[in-house]
Order: C-alpha cells, then structure tokens, then sequence
C-alpha cells in the first residue's frame, strides 16, 4: 500500500498491515482475498461481492474487510452476506475510506447481509472516512440487513466522523426469540455535508430485544437525518435514543416511530437535539482553551466516548 492507502487502512481497521487471519482487502474496484480453517471467503460469482462462512463453534477469531478508494470518479458496489455458525463468537471489522483530490465523485455502496445461527455472537465494525481537498464528492451508501436467529446476539458500531460529502445508512433487522441486537451510531458531519440514517426493526420473537443508540454533531451548513421505526410482534423490548449536538446553521431532523402489535410489547424511542452547554464551554475555557477549542473536546467525548 502507498501512504494514502496506509493511512486510510489504519484508520479503518487500527493496524498498521494486513492481518494473518481471514481477510478481505478491496481498493479501488479489486479485492485480494485470505481464509483460514475456521473461516472462509469465497468471491460470489453471480455479482460483485464475497461471502464470508464462519464455522460453528469458532470463538475469539477477527475478520476484517476494509475497502479503500484513491481514485475520482469510481463507483463501487459490493454485495457481502456473512453466516455465523451456532455458538461462534467473532469480530467483523468493515468500512470505507475514500480519498478523492479529483473534481470528479467517488461512491461506494455496499450491502452487507448478516445470518446468525443460533446462540451465536458478533460484533460489528463499521467505519466510514473522506478525505482529499477534490471537489469531487465522497459518497457512501451501505446498507446492512441482520437475522438474528434463537439466542443470537450482535453489537454494530458504525462510525463516520467528518469529510463524508453525502451518506444514506439503511439498517434492516429481524430479530427472534431470546435475540438481541444492539447499535451504537456515532456521525459528525461539517460543511455542507449530508447523512441520513434510516432503520427497521422487527422483533419478532419472546424475549427479542433491541437497543439503539445515535450519537451525531452537525456543523456549518451540515443536514443530518435520523429515522427509526421499531415494531414490536410479540413479548420484547425496544428502546432508540437520539442525541444529537447542533452548532452554527446546521440542521437535525429526528423522526421516530413505534409500534406495538403486542400489549407485551415495551417500546422506548428517546430524542434530544441541542447546543453545547455553555457551562461545559465555560469550565474548558477556564482552564485555557479557545471556545473553538473547548467545543472540539465535547464533541470528541460526546462521540468517541460513547464507545467505551
């Protein structure tokens, strides 16, 4: 990898090399592909994309499948379906780093289908970086649809701070019984960037559960958009919460729905969009630091801190 193409990959995945283990590496439409013995990638042949074949029983193991974009006017399109065998326990690592120092836009889309096997587990990474003074657009669309069968359990952290032009996040989910599925969103937007979140959930088994939370800052010019819908089929628990920080002209619409079509059904949606404490700004400064400055360090705790 040249030195862009390092810089977005550490920033994807927190390595500084390709890893030993099961590996899928795309950049710039090509993808160089690893399995091991508990896990398998193979290239789908009836379109662009992989299929990742976790073994039952495989516990403490990592895939990682990053993809990277250097050049303008690429669009990329991949379609990536993952199964995760009975009692498995892993860790997916994913997202996109686009670089575009051209007038022309880049795009990627991928979509992402999760089967969970029952009593399995996954946690799920997604990170989503822009960069390049181009006036070319950085655009990233993925689309992600979960099953999560009996007992299964997944824990999706996506992330996307600053420099993506535009981005439609679609997050589809059935859950069944005694499954849970549980998101943790973090998105800053600045300029005149745009990102709309969008997801759909069934909890359709006793016991089935659903946990989302979004954590998101717009600056400057910025528009971000979050929409929910969470449906309730039978004895469950559902709660989204939004928490959004606006500053300057920037806009955030929250759009939540629930629906109960159980009475054993216990659906929560939560939302707060507001400024920055002014005692909060108060105290940093104090201790030295501009208003820029003291805004900077919330908003990298509000977002980043969540996840620890």
């Amino acid at each position: 990898m040249n030195s862009i193409e390092q810089k977005l990959f550490e920033k994807l995945t927190d390595l500084h090399k390709i890893p030993s283990g099961a590996f899928s590496l795309r950049k710039n439409g090509e993808s160089e592909l690893s399995s091991t013995k508990e896990i398998e990638i193979v290239r789908k042949t009836d379109k662009t994309g992989i299929d990742i074949f976790v073994k039952p029983n495989i516990v403490g193991k990592s895939v990682h499948i990053p993809v990277i974009i250097t050049v303008g006017g690429l669009s990329d399109i991949v379609y990536n379906d993952f199964y995760i065998g009975e009692n498995s326990d892993v860790l997916i690592v994913a997202g996109c780093g686009i670089h575009n120092a051209t007038c022309k836009t880049s795009l990627h889309n991928g979509i992402h289908n999760f089967h969970l096997a029952k009593n399995s587990k996954v946690k799920y990474i997604e990170r989503h970086v822009g960069e390049g003074n181009g006036e070319g657009g950085k655009i990233l669309n993925p689309v992600t649809k979960v099953t999560l069968e009996e007992g299964s359990q997944m824990i999706m952290e996506t992330t996307q701070i600053g420099g993506v032009t535009s981005s439609l996040r679609k997050t589809f989910a059935t859950i069944k019984k005694n499954a849970k599925l549980t998101i943790q969103e973090n998105i800053l937007t600045t300029d005149n960037q745009i990102a709309k979140t969008e997801f759909k959930v069934n909890l359709i088994g006793v016991n089935s559960g659903v946990d989302v939370i979004s954590h998101s800052v717009a600056r400057d010019n910025s528009v971000q958009q979050f929409k929910s819908n969470v449906v309730g089929k039978d004895e469950c628990f559902g709660h989204v919460e939004c928490d959004g920080i606006l500053l300057d002209n920037a806009r955030i619409i929250s759009i939540p729905k629930v629906d109960a079509l159980c009475k054993e059904a216990s659906l929560v949606h939560e939302a707060v969009i507001g400024k920055i404490a002014g005692d909060e700004l108060l105290k940093l400064m104090t201790l030295g630091l501009s208003e820029k400055e003291a805004e900077d360090v919330i908003i990298e705790g509000f977002l980043l801190g969540s996840n620890s």
